[in-house]
């Protein structure tokens, strides 16, 4: 492969810093600009020593890189970008370059779904690197047990590539999904439900969508479906032309894998065969179900299902999925990715079973530790209002609810009026961190939502916690 300097516009957001950092191992200069910055990506970008510009002036374009990678942030308007139109330079989006420079002659496995893409992929990665395929893969966040967001993996010709595939469009000059340009062998669909309202008029839209990435599909390929969801199930009416194993089906449903018994602790059936267990830290059916599209998928490429559920006990997760930052005075606080209404909802009631579970343990009388849920609306969606009657819904589960209200032109108080007393809402981060500082007491979880960095709320929530009196 002849080295090449690239320069990626949006490098800090999660796909397009994982390319980076894929560029990078390969050999290439990876040079890139963004307009802000925050961990886990920023991090793992410094520690690559890849060379970042803060904004798109377009005086980056005397940098004169082969190609200028495009990241589906950039819009009309941008210097950087006219300029780059202006004189006609070499552009390709981010997906296009890692399906030609990357991708092309691999086993890729897709993960594709409105939620769970994330753990999905670090667990499917994982099962395939403890079974020594050493297997390349891009994930949307930052697996514990590997330390970084992307690697090459073993790169002979049909060695496994595990990617995070997103349905959000390729790039301003390319309003295609993301994932139609991987051309996978093996795709999991976890779920699928209206997101993305910037871009999707309505969830018919987003299976079109989900349509073209199953006619991308070899007849030799494999297709993971969740059989409870029903979106997925007209996706597939549309035509499937490659072999389907549902999950998440009723037991006595030959040939689908389904689970038996609790999130932590459960066998793993197809029909009524036990094909392994799972026993691990992992909270919530949503992360049984994401095991069990992990093991189908992995099974394609020859891992069996015994050894891939035992590996699955040494999973540890993904940072900023229900990861602890810190614990003063008894009160711990949590960081989470969630912004989708239902994301919200199935992790704190994750959570919640799981402070259940340790109560019933200690056999305590005393009632359940507090959930105190702090959230951001700050994705597209969240911010065009779509889904704010959903928000009681998200949240009741919580003990209390604290929201940051932002020049979007809804209301966040209004929204969440139905949880009447439990809710607050502040306009600012301080006035935020001083709400939920006076209302905490010690045994709370505050449990942070956001798919951004929230201001570095969580480490201004700790240093607050530290400063209160003991009386407080």
């Amino acid at each position: 492969m002849s080295r090449m300097h690239l320069h990626i516009l949006g490098i800090c957001g999660t796909f397009m810093g994982g390319l980076a950092a894929l560029a990078r191992e390969a050999g290439h200069r990876v040079t890139g600009c963004d307009e802000a910055v925050y961990p886990p990506m920023s991090d793992q970008l410094r520690a690559l020593g890849i060379e970042l510009h803060l904004g798109f002036d377009a005086g980056q374009m005397a940098l004169a890189p082969d190609v200028f990678v495009i990241g589906n942030v950039i819009k009309r308007g941008n210097p950087l970008m006219e300029a780059i139109l202006e004189t006609g330079v070499r552009m390709a989006s981010g997906p296009q370059w890692l399906a030609e420079h990357v991708l092309h002659g691999r086993h890729v496995l897709a993960v594709a779904g409105t939620h769970g893409k994330t753990s999905t992929t670090a667990m499917l990665a994982w099962i395939l690197e403890s079974a020594g395929l050493a297997p390349g893969f891009l994930v949307g966040g930052v697996p514990v047990n590997f330390g970084v967001s992307a690697r090459l993996g073993r790169s002979a010709p049909g060695s496994p590539f595990v990617i995070e595939a997103d349905e959000y469009d390729t790039a301003l000059f390319d309003k295609r999904s993301k994932f139609v340009h991987y051309r996978p062998r093996t795709a999991i669909l976890n779920n699928l439900e209206l997101d993305h309202t910037d871009i999707f008029p309505d969830l018919a839209a987003i299976e079109t969508q989900f349509h073209h990435l199953v006619r991308t599909m070899p007849a030799g390929g494999l297709v993971v479906v969740n059989a409870r969801d029903e979106a997925l199930q007209r996706v597939l009416q549309r035509g499937c032309w490659s072999r389907v194993q549902r999950f998440a089906t009723k037991r006595e449903e030959p040939g689908g894998l389904s689970a038996r018994g609790e999130p932590q602790a459960f066998d793993v059936l197809r029909g009524s065969l036990k094909l392994g267990r799972v026993e691990w830290d992992q909270l919530g059916e949503h992360n049984q179900l994401n095991a069990l599209a992990a093991l189908a998928a992995a099974e394609h490429v020859g891992v069996e299902p015994q050894a891939a559920a035992a590996s699955l006990g040494r999973f540890t997760g993904v940072r900023r999925r229900l990861e602890l930052r810190g614990e003063v005075g008894g009160i711990r606080v949590f960081d989470d990715f969630a912004h989708h209404p239902t994301a919200m909802r199935t992790t704190i009631n994750g959570l919640r079973r799981k402070l259940e579970k340790q109560q019933l343990a200690a056999a305590s009388a005393a009632g359940a530790p507090r959930i105190v849920a702090v959230f951001e609306p700050r994705s597209n969606t969240m911010k065009l209002g779509t889904m704010k009657a959903q928000l009681p819904w998200a949240l009741e589960e919580a003990d209390l609810a604290f929201a940051l209200q932002g020049a979007w032109g809804w209301s966040v108080a209004d929204a969440l009026a139905p949880l009447g007393a439990s809710a607050q809402v502040a306009v600012t981060v301080p006035a935020l961190v001083a709400a939920v500082v006076a209302a905490a007491r010690p045994g709370d979880h505050v449990l942070v939502m956001s798919n951004g960095g929230f201001d570095g709320i969580h480490e201004k929530l700790l240093d607050a916690l530290g400063r209160r009196s003991p009386a407080a």
